[in-house]
């Protein structure tokens, strides 16, 4: 490992060792003493979160190309770190209520947030593929973290299974992309079409499978299955982590696959992703309408912004809107993530060690048992569902200004038509705390308080000043 190898992971490197130190010092922690297991997995993250911000201007290459750190990685780490940061302050009070406290959870979240981190700094199909593993096989495991509850269990297994079957396609994708470039290197692949020396059909089907097997992680249809019963049955700690981590990092390795080799592809593939991300938010709104779980309709929710998201990928196929695309992407995932977060809190904050709390019908009388939480879960549905003065408004804007400008009117529509059906179940959870009788009990965590209030505060005051955070996206360039 040379200078430029180590300096490109450095952060990555720092988070790695730190896990693996953690590991061995939980096991001198009390258990009753867990607490101090989160603190120090905070504080790696807080301190690898410093390192990647002391690289925020500089570009370079590791291992023979194989990984890259320019701006769109250090954007992505950044939100990658933040939400785990999150994931642990939800997870603290959490986990000693429930009576799953156990200090690996904490290493396996950092193992993970290592996984994630690498998938974004990949620039070689290969390193794509092991981030993968990395950051799924530490999720696999926290889906079943609570053991003594069958649902938990079943989380993890559905998780695996149908995680390995993905990463299957994954593979594939890559053996059949090498068989018709002669090259793993996303710089090598594009170049080998612009040079005519690679057989296209092959291609398109690998990049087909490479697709498929994100898709599964970014819960697109059809390929969302898994996810209402995963997210049900997981700890909810590790539902708001996964729901976050596991969308930004899918997406910011398909945007550097697609935004590299995708202008040599767009006129068969623009069609595909548009059709994808019609289906996603449609699909994903509608059916979030019969929900009557919180969690459930949470997954739903998940799955309609992947097809939002997945907006921004129909502009690839243009150069000059490329960049935009890419911005308006990270910025609505910085979005997505911030009001993921608050609302799981809020989810938290209502749920039983015993299950209860989790239907919509729990939420009754909460707008006058607990004005503040009301308040806070009132303005992440707003934020959802694209209704001001919220972040979420200003995120959907810029994915719609981008397919505008892309030619792809009807996409915009569809989009607009389906954040109007998820106005009907976002804002049916306003009614119920508002209108309904009941008397619901909540949580009073300091951590868990903190974490929520401070979030959403945070989505309506950045409404106000986005133009900041979109220029931050929009140095986060690709290279």
């Amino acid at each position: 490992m040379n200078q430029a190898d180590f300096y490109t992971l450095l952060p990555i490197i720092v988070l790695t060792v730190w896990a693996i130190a953690l590991l061995l010092v939980d096991l001198f922690i009390a258990k009753e003493r867990k607490g101090l297991t989160a603190l120090l997995a905070a504080t790696g993250l807080a301190l690898t979160m410093g390192l990647t911000l002391s690289q925020s201007s500089q570009t370079s290459l590791g291992f023979n190309g194989m990984v890259v750190l320019d701006g769109f990685s250090t954007f992505i780490n950044v939100l990658l770190l933040f939400t785990g940061l999150m994931g642990i302050a939800l997870a603290y009070g959490y986990l000693k209520r429930m009576g799953i406290e156990r200090g690996e959870y904490y290493s396996l979240m950092l193992f993970s947030v290592v996984g994630m981190m690498l998938m974004a700094q990949a620039a070689d199909l290969i390193v794509v593929f092991l981030a993968l593993e990395l950051l799924s096989i530490p999720l696999y495991v926290l889906a079943a973290f609570a053991n003594t509850n069958p649902k938990s269990e079943e989380a993890g297994i559905k998780y695996f299974l149908l995680g390995a079957f993905s990463g299957g396609f994954v593979v594939y994708g890559i053996a059949l992309v090498f068989g018709a470039t002669q090259t793993t290197a996303i710089a090598g692949v594009a170049a080998a079409v612009t040079a005519g020396t690679a057989n296209i059909t092959l291609l398109l089907a690998g990049s087909a499978l490479i697709l498929v097997g994100f898709a599964f992680k970014v819960a697109a249809v059809p390929f969302h299955m898994w996810t209402p019963d995963v997210y049900q049955g997981a700890p909810t700690s590790v539902t708001a982590f996964m729901a976050a981590g596991a969308k930004i990092a899918g997406f910011s390795a398909l945007m550097r696959v697609f935004s590299i080799a995708f202008p040599s592809l767009a006129t068969d593939l623009t069609p595909v992703l548009a059709v994808l991300a019609a289906l996603t938010m449609i699909v994903g709104n509608v059916v979030a309408v019969s929900q009557k779980n919180i969690k459930r309709m949470l997954a739903y929710s998940s799955i309609a912004h992947a097809g939002y998201i997945l907006m921004a990928f129909v502009a690839f196929g243009n150069p000059a809107l490329t960049q935009d695309a890419i911005a308006a992407g990270l910025f609505y995932l910085l979005t997505y993530a911030l009001t993921n977060f608050g609302s799981w809190g809020i989810v938290i904050a209502l749920e039983k060690k015993n299950g209860e709390g989790l239907l919509l019908d729990d939420y009754a009388g909460l707008g006058r048992s607990n004005p503040l939480m009301a308040a806070a879960m009132t303005i992440f549905m707003l934020s959802l569902a694209g209704i001001p003065p919220t972040l979420g408004l200003v995120g959907k804007l810029y994915l719609f200004r981008v397919v505008v400008e892309g030619g792809f009117i009807w996409l915009a529509i569809i989009g607009v038509l389906t954040s109007l059906i998820s106005a009907f179940y976002y804002l049916r959870v306003v009614v119920i705390m508002y209108m309904k009788e009941g008397e619901p009990k909540t949580t009073s965590e300091s951590w868990l308080n903190l974490t929520w209030g401070v979030i959403a505060i945070l989505t309506v005051l950045l409404s106000f000043i986005p133009a900041r955070l979109f220029a931050w996206a929009s140095q986060a360039i690709i290279k």
